[in-house]
């Protein structure tokens, strides 16, 4: 990248991930500090620079087995990453997890402080991994800029589910020059609420749309009635 790219790559903020590692036919995942050193340096290598962000990806797939032992884990994990940006490796660092659950109860004051964390977002995402998300930014104190959104809309958002619900009616009005799909983006931003969104597109155009979905507002009031029918769902599961 560092060759095809080298013109443009000066002109954007760049975050990569680190935690899951090339195997036999397959990626595998692990926490283990020197490799995620060594995956931090590679990332300088083909960028020909420092990446703006680096996360912990999924640091929840390592932590099997004790608390205690988790914990260790993670904060040896967490610490590698914070050491690498103290040295310019990267200008920040965080933790991006697509099932937070597990976290909130292994940090506390002795773990490093993210820069930034960043959790699943948007009406498809469960109210246990909405609480979690919001418990482990608490733990960490975090404020609402900190802690960004992924996947608002649970996979694409040309999937048939969004041509079927009318996610306006959880923005505020007048929307009516709003689409299905900007609605569900700007939702997102309060399930939980998030800083920032990260989405994936090779469309100009669809960019765009979203970017003018911000200046909507969602309805509080509607958001706050939405889990809590979330919760009443939860709670009427057998356990």
């Amino acid at each position: 990248m560092a060759t095809a790219a080298s013109d443009l790559l000066p002109r954007f903020k760049i975050s990569t991930k680190v935690g899951f590692f090339p195997a036999a036919g397959q990626a595998e995942h692990s926490l283990d500090p020197d490799r995620l050193r060594e995956a931090v340096e590679q990332s300088n290598r083909d960028l020909g620079r420092a990446p703006d962000l680096v996360f912990l990806h999924n640091p929840e797939r390592s932590l099997t087995g004790s608390s205690a032992a988790a914990q260790d884990r993670l904060g040896m994990a967490c610490a590698a990453v914070e050491r690498a940006a103290a040295e310019g490796l990267c200008g920040s660092w965080g933790i991006s997890s697509w099932d937070p659950r597990p976290l909130p109860r292994l940090v506390d004051g002795t773990l490093p402080r993210p820069d930034v964390v960043m959790v699943r977002a948007g009406l498809l995402t469960g109210i246990d991994v909405l609480e979690a998300s919001e418990a482990l930014a608490a733990r960490w104190g975090l404020n609402p800029s900190q802690l960004w959104g992924m996947s608002p809309f649970g996979g694409s958002a040309t999937q048939p589910l969004w041509g079927k619900l009318d996610p306006r009616v959880f923005i505020q009005e007048p929307h009516d020059d709003l689409s299905a799909v900007q609605a569900t983006f700007r939702v997102a931003y309060g399930l939980p609420r998030v800083g920032r969104i990260a989405v994936g597109t090779d469309s100009p155009s669809h960019l765009g749309e979203l970017v003018d979905a911000l200046r909507y507002e969602a309805n509080p009031g509607k958001l706050c009635t939405y889990r809590r029918l979330l919760c009443e769902q939860r709670d009427r599961q057998p356990l």
